[in-house]
This record gives C-alpha cells, structure tokens and sequence, in this order.
C-alpha cells in the first residue's frame, strides 16, 4: 500500500499546470525532521472588474400620470337608535252609495237625434224672431231662404294690352382648351426619423500573459535533476464581441416642394355678343258673360211644424233644444268605524361600511429622459501570478487510511463526490482533490496542509 500511495502522490505533485516564472530554492527552507514538502503551484489571482459599455443613446419619452386615491373603509352611521311611532291603522265597513255625476242639462242641437252634432253659439244669435230662453226642450227651429235672382250679360275684356315684345338673338361662341391652374405651388414640412446602426464592437475582457507549464519525461535520467520541465507559455488575450446601437443621424424636419397642379379644361370664347330686338304685340279683347245679380238672397227662421209661406226652400239648417238627463255613478265608501291610533317602537342603531376615497396626488404630465443605456461587462485582470513554491504535504511518513477517509468523507460533505470513502486514494479521490484546489484557488500539486485546513481537517 506505501508504494501505491507514493505513486498516487507523485503523479499529483506532476500535474500542476500553472506556474509562475521565479527562482525557487532547490530545497524546502526551514524544513523540519518528520515533515514532507513538495513543490506545489499556487494558481495565479484574477480580480473580476464591471466595465459598462454605451449601447444606446439617450432620449425622452412624455408619461401621463393619473391622479392617485386611497380608499379606506368606514362605519358611519346611517340611523340612530331611537324611539318611532307605528300606525295602527283604522278600521273601516263598505257601504254603496249614488252620487250625481253630472246634472240635467238643456243642449242645442241640430235635430234631435241622439248623436246629432252641437249647434255653433253663432248659429242661434242668428235666429230672429223667437224668445229662445223660454223655448221648452223638444222644440225645433229651421231655416228657409228665398234665392237670389240673376240675369246674363255679355262684356268685351281687355285680356292683353298693347304692348312689345323683345326678342333675343343668342351670342355665337367658340370652345377652346385652356390650362387652368388647380393648386399653386406649396411647400410641405416631413418629419425624418433618426435611424440607428448596429455596430459590434471587439472588448478587451482578459489581455495576454505568459505562464510557466510544467512538463515531463526528457530531463528523468539527467543525474541530480528533480524530474521537473518548466515551460513559458503565451495565453492569447481573450475578447468578448458586444453589439452597440450607434445614432447614425438624429431626428429632424424636411422641407420639400409640392409643385402646382394644373388641369386642361374646355372654356367657350365669345365671337359675338347677344342681341335684343323689340315687336310691337297689338292688345288682345276677350269677350265674356256675366251673371248679373237682381234680387238679393233672403233668410228667415221658422218654428218646426208651421205652415211655411210660398217661394221660401228649406235651407238644410235646424236646431232644437234637447234635454240631456242627468248621470249617477254607484260607488263603494269606506266607512270609519274606529279610528287610527299610534304606538311606540323602538328602533335600533344601523350602521353602513363605506370606502371613503381621498386624493394622494393630483394627475400630471412628467416628460422622463430615457437615460442611455449601458451594457455591463466583466473583465478579468490579473492581480498576481501563478508560482511554484514549497508547501507541507502529507506523504508516507505522515499519511494513513484514518485520514485518508476523513478527507473522502470531508469531499462527499462539500459536494466533490469519491464515492465509498475507502481509506484509499484512488483516481475518483484524486480528480476530487483537485477539483476542490481548483475551484477554491488552493495550491495544486499534492495534499497540502492548506487543503487539509479548508476541508476542516486538523493534523
């Protein structure tokens, strides 16, 4: 087992991988008896730095801010506790009785038919003669008249004078095509937008270094070498590509000219101007009848039933004075039979829950810059170089199956898997060791102490 252990501890003191270029003593100083050193490569230190790049420009954009509320709620009361009075209410019997609606009434009609129309109040002013306040209901007045006499005669009418006539002789004209301005010449204002580009650009993230490699194999059988090549090695510099959006031109106004439009149209041109020639019109007589009256119309009013005189006709107009009877209606009454009374309730407190709003802050119009806009970057820059320098390690006079599974199980806890912890150092154990330096910038190379103090091992 101490052979296979050796072996396991060599083959991880010649896997470092970055070393820093310094003179190193060819033994471990202040070395102490019962104590193992190898040399071990403390990695190099990186400080990770923020770099904001622009990647847009700056503008404004206007926000309308509404007015802000706050809504509490709130009891209020909506009635007192108080004392109401109730009605109790009367009590009463039905009882039928007959009421007049309307009284007897004497009406003038024009017969005494039942639906016969009213007479007109002017009609009976008319009527000579008779004492119509005394006239008794049933009783009918008719109107006669005499006609009026005519005779035809004939007269000559002037329909026409004398008079002239004018007469116009048309204007003659021509059509022609003729260009017609429509709209003059404008000037119109067009707003241009700012047009951005999309430029990448090449960042400096991590610049180039030289770092020392270890090697192997050409110097093993040189007498008194360590077995150990030390190689410089250049590390190109790394770059990181962004995208940048650039302001090629900003916004603005351009003035460009709206010609004038012109349109062909058919005008019609004067050649000769219109005339006005005057005829005499002689006087135009129609001759006509007329109906010439002699005797005038005549009317009188005569009681219904007499004996009417000779040469008078019924001029197709009456009255008569018709009795209209008066209208009853039955209705049901209530009749009181005891009065309403009051008693006393009392009536409880009521309460309503209510959201009362009230105004935090008024509505406004907030112009807001829009800031530019910046993207952020981290660059890795390198604060100390990577060395090889001597450490206390645990090997075979210092090394046993207890610690080795105190370290497996301590790796398992930290999440660097090893599997069983078997008390052995087997490749699983090995790739977990320097994961762990790696991942905690401890020294690699072997076991040292310094691992043994980050994993919580004390020995």
């Amino acid at each position: 087992m101490k052979i296979r252990l050796s072996l396991i501890v060599i083959s991880m003191l010649a896997a470092s991988s970055f070393i820093a270029a310094e003179e190193l003593s060819p033994i471990p100083p202040s070395a102490k008896a019962g104590e193992c050193y190898a040399k071990v490569v403390v990695p190099a230190k990186y400080e990770d730095k923020s770099e904001q790049i622009l990647v847009k420009v700056g503008a404004e954009k206007i926000e309308v801010i509404p007015p802000e509320y706050e809504f509490v709620e709130k009891n209020i009361t909506v009635e007192a506790e108080g004392k109401e009075l109730v009605v109790v209410p009367a009590k009463f019997k039905k009882v039928t009785e007959k009421i007049m609606l309307e009284p007897a009434k004497k009406l003038w009609k024009t017969s005494l038919e039942k639906d016969a129309p009213f007479v007109d109040s002017r009609m009976l002013t008319s009527i000579e003669g008779f004492d119509l306040n005394t006239t008794t209901p049933g009783t009918c007045y008719k109107k006669y008249y005499k006609a009026a006499e005519y005779k035809t005669v004939e007269e000559n009418i002037t329909v026409q004078e004398a008079t002239e006539k004018i007469e116009i002789i048309p204007a003659e004209y021509k059509w022609a095509e003729k260009e017609v301005l429509v709209t003059p010449e404008s000037k119109k204002v067009v707003e241009v937008a700012a047009v951005y580009d999309t430029k990448e650009e090449k960042i400096l993230v991590e610049p180039e270094k030289t770092v020392w490699k270890k090697g192997s194999k050409p110097t093993e059988d040189v007498e008194g070498a360590t077995g150990e090549i030390m190689c410089l090695v250049k590390i190109p510099a790394k770059y990181k590509i962004i995208k940048k959006k650039v302001l090629v031109s900003p916004a603005s106004t351009q003035e460009t000219v709206v010609p004038a439009e012109y349109e062909t149209v058919k005008v019609r041109e004067l050649i000769k101007e219109a005339e006005a020639k005057k005829i005499q019109v002689p006087a135009a007589v129609k001759t006509i009848s007329k109906v010439k009256l002699v005797i005038q119309p005549e009317f009188k009013w005569f009681l219904g039933g007499d004996n009417i005189e000779e040469g008078w006709q019924y001029a197709a107009e009456s009255v008569c004075l018709v009795e209209v009877p008066a209208k009853y209606i039955e209705i049901e009454k209530n009749i009181l039979e005891e009065a309403a009374t009051t008693k006393e309730v009392v009536v409880p407190v009521k309460y309503k829950t209510v959201k009362v709003g009230k105004l935090v802050a008024e509505g406004k119009t907030v112009t807001t810059p829009i800031p530019e806009e910046y993207k952020t970057i981290s660059k890795s820059s390198k604060v100390a170089d990577a060395k090889v320098t001597w450490q206390r390690i645990l090997c075979q006079t210092n090394m046993n199956d207890k610690v080795i599974t105190e370290i497996q199980n301590a790796l398992n806890e930290k999440g660097y898997s090893v599997g069983q912890a078997d008390g052995r150092i087997g490749n699983a154990t090995y790739r977990a060791i320097k994961r762990y330096q790696i991942d905690n910038s401890l020294a690699t190379g072997g076991i040292t102490y310094e691992t043994l103090i980050s994993l919580g091992i004390k020995k």
